[in-house]
């Protein structure tokens, strides 16, 4: 399966996956200059929802909500379905449309560093990294989700490429 959004782009030794069965309808946020809403990844084979979270909702998270796979749903190292986990996690201000938290890779378990920040209102970047240093990473660029509505267990509609 080939998933280039998050963690194929974060680092070399990662290999991203997907999760949780469930239908999303889509609710397009194209007009908002925000990093909230749904994102397409890089390889436009994933789709982020990214949404406020944290005790005083002042940080942002984000959780796998559509998929691009054939077969079985892709599972984590420890066995759940992908779609709907928790992978952006954390994220807090920095500086103005910039934040940092951390990344998980579902396949090995492994918790990264991360920044995210919009380059353009319909432009974000993610730059996942390691031992604390961002020059040790790579940057991906995501776009705003527009597509249609996710069916049954995460599944996207076909993106053009």
């Amino acid at each position: 399966m080939r998933w280039g959004l998050v963690l194929s782009g974060l680092l070399l030794c990662l290999s991203p996956s997907l999760g949780k069965a469930e239908a999303v309808d889509h609710v397009s946020s194209a007009s908002t200059s925000s990093e909230l809403g749904l994102w397409l990844s890089a390889g436009k084979d994933g789709v982020f929802s990214i949404e406020h979270c944290g005790n005083n909702g002042n940080a942002l998270c984000g959780r796998l909500v559509g998929m691009d796979y054939d077969g079985e749903m892709p599972k984590d190292t420890w066995g759940r379905a992908e779609c709907g986990l928790w992978m952006l996690t954390d994220f807090v201000p920095i500086e103005d449309h910039k934040w940092s938290g951390h990344i998980l890779d579902p396949r090995s378990g492994r918790v990264y560093q991360a920044f995210i920040w919009l380059s353009e209102p319909n432009v974000l970047k993610l730059r996942g990294y390691v031992l604390g240093m961002p020059l040790l990473g790579k940057t991906e660029t995501w776009t705003r989700y527009n597509g249609g509505a996710f069916g049954p267990q995460c599944k996207m509609p076909p993106q053009p490429h």
